[in-house]
């Protein structure tokens, strides 16, 4: 009976449940209680514009993979997912792209040398989580970035201030794309990209 129960609920409501209980499985991994919000999904993936192949960090349950599959149709994205359970579910659900059940530091230094129009839109809870981890990935990020000067990452945040400090601070920038209002809670869209790499977005005017 509870299998039957799931297959008939709806998509929404399995994909919440299956984000709530990885989030308390695993808190300091996991930034919310809630999957992005439609709104937060469209600005993340508006952001990516431009990009000629795409990596998805921490993509959860899918709610911004699905809109960068919407947006850029036909552009190479692949989702890096830790938690097992959730790479599993992308994967059934975005059979057209590549799922990684990996940390995100990882599967950026296997991808390195790849190509050089490459968008990183993140998901990762910086600001939460334990510093071995917020170590490896900024690390991760900021090397990613700096091997190819038209490479730029798409992170949000819960808080009006930049998502994790720079060790390369000459080297990168970050720029305030938007403010996404109507996401619970309200989020911050970052762009992070090399000093005079030429791409200028213009700011998301989103009070929805």
């Amino acid at each position: 009976m509870i299998n039957d129960a799931r297959h008939l609920a709806p998509r929404g409501s399995v994909r919440a449940a299956a984000f709530v209980l990885a989030a308390f499985a695993r808190p300091t991994t996991v930034g919310a209680l809630l999957p992005s919000s439609r709104h937060l999904a469209l600005a993340m993936a508006e952001a990516a514009a431009g990009a000629e192949r795409l990596i998805e960090l921490g993509a959860g349950t899918g709610a911004i993979t699905e809109a960068l599959c919407r947006e850029h149709p036909g552009i190479p994205t692949t989702a890096v997912e830790l938690e097992p359970r959730l790479a599993q579910h992308l994967s059934r659900r975005f059979p057209g792209i590549e799922v990684r059940a990996a940390a995100a530091d990882e599967v950026l230094r296997a991808m390195s040398s790849g190509h050089g129009s490459t968008v990183l839109v993140s998901s990762l809870p910086f600001r939460s989580l334990p510093p071995f981890w917020r170590q490896r990935s900024r690390q991760a990020i900021e090397d990613f970035l700096l091997a190819q000067p038209m490479r730029r990452l798409i992170q949000f945040t819960y808080q009006p201030r930049v998502p994790f400090d720079l060790q390369h601070v000459h080297a990168l920038r970050w720029r305030r794309v938007g403010v996404i209002w109507r996401n619970a809670p309200p989020a911050w869209v970052w762009e992070l990209g090399p000093v005079g790499n030429g791409l200028v977005l213009p700011e998301l005017a989103r009070a929805a």
